[in-house]
């Protein structure tokens, strides 16, 4: 029996355009399921060198057939399409993982600040492998600033996995909202949102993986991101902006560790 795949809702998306993300969604992947991706994502895992982290299984997508099917997840796109709209495709992936009473933190940012993409039509998918809360820093987001533009950012030398934050006094931090989520859902969040993550003061692990999403009429700066590729996900590219990646054929494979020595699209 197939799954019938849940679409959003008006209101639904009438929430993220005045806030700016989404979550409360119907899971993607069942507790079983998940239990199941957990164990072969050990594969991936296992390619890691001794010197790296979770954070540098970035954009794996290209070489990994089996992190490029969950990128492809009908119910994910499903979820995009109807921020986006019918024509997109995906261009980044991401693991993103914090140890158990671990001080690293995620600043407070905005992607598109660090994306050589325009215009701005794009959407983040933050897929829960762990159950995630506040405790075990949780993502948290400062709705409604999606609409600011980018603002000033700053570099950083502390414990944050992100080299720039956002400058003092352009938001306020008591305004933010933690995305709790169980392991298989998903949320949500614009790239132009102002968002960042705690330490994890728990003795859980906080593991996530996010997957970047944009319409076909965005186009990526080639100067700045020369080896960017885009995967058609759903509708046509009436534009032909950006150049195609290859679906991958390996179902657990690496980029080179030096794949993105001169450039960071985040």
């Amino acid at each position: 029996m197939v799954k019938k795949l849940y679409e959003l809702t008006e209101e639904q998306k009438r929430f993220y355009a005045e806030n700016g993300y989404l979550c409360g969604l119907p899971p993607v992947f069942t507790p079983e399921e998940m239990n199941q991706l957990n164990e072969e994502f050990k594969n991936l895992l296992a390619l890691l060198e001794s010197d790296e982290k979770m954070h540098h299984m970035r954009e794996w997508h290209m070489e990994s057939k089996w992190l490029y099917d969950i990128c492809a997840h009908p119910q994910i796109l499903n979820y995009v399409e109807g921020i986006l709209g019918p024509n997109f495709y995906m261009w980044g992936s991401e693991f993103f993982g914090k140890e158990p009473r671990s001080n690293t933190r995620v600043a407070w940012h905005q992607d598109a600040y660090y994306w050589p993409l325009s215009p701005h039509h794009s959407v983040t998918v933050w897929l829960a492998f762990t159950d995630v809360d506040i405790e075990n820093g949780a993502m948290q987001v400062i709705p409604g600033t999606h609409n600011k533009g980018l603002i000033k950012h700053r570099r950083v030398d502390d414990n944050s996995i992100l080299t720039l934050e956002l400058e003092e006094g352009t938001f306020n931090a008591a305004d933010a909202v933690t995305i709790n989520l169980k392991a298989g859902e998903i949320s949500l969040h614009d790239d132009n949102i102002v968002h960042g993550s705690p330490p994890n003061v728990s003795d859980r692990w906080r593991i996530g993986l996010t997957i970047r999403y944009s319409g076909t009429h965005v186009k990526c700066d080639l100067t700045k991101g020369p080896k960017f590729k885009q995967y058609m996900m759903r509708g046509v590219d009436e534009y032909r902006h950006n150049p195609y990646g290859t679906i991958p054929t390996k179902k657990y494979g690496r980029l080179p560790k030096d794949f993105y020595d001169k450039e960071h699209v985040k």
